[in-house]
């Protein structure tokens, strides 16, 4: 699957062009771009700081506390139950779909909450 950053008219025109030329059981997708290296890049050493020097993170991997965070930004969650009882589990809630935008949001609520257990931050801001 391609995906086109519509930056200008040249990619527009690709993208248009792919269109004309997709056979008829191909699916088209436009959205807002999704959140960019350099910002994921930010989240895990962000995360790792808190891990460190946070009491109440240090129990929870680095996914747990990412999730943490996503529930606390508000990102839709659903819980499945797992298989033979062993309790549930979150789906649906991935960084990696958030726009640019969201996952802004996202570094700040780490900021933020940082800020109040005086974390220091081993990546610059």
């Amino acid at each position: 699957m391609a995906n086109i950053f519509l930056l200008g008219p040249s990619q527009k025109a690709y993208a248009k062009r792919l269109i004309d030329e997709a056979s008829p059981d191909m699916v088209c997708r436009l959205g807002k771009a999704t959140r960019s290296d350099k910002q994921n890049r930010k989240l895990w050493p962000m995360i790792g700081d808190l891990k460190r020097q946070v009491p109440d993170m240090a129990p929870f991997t680095a996914e747990q506390i990412k999730l943490r965070f996503l529930n606390a930004l508000g990102v839709e969650m659903q819980f499945l139950p797992a298989i033979e009882g062993g309790g549930m589990f979150p789906v649906g809630m991935r960084s990696s779909t958030l726009t640019k935008e969201q996952f802004a949001g996202l570094i700040e609520l780490l900021y933020a909450y940082g800020a109040q257990h005086n974390v220091q931050w081993t990546d610059p801001a």
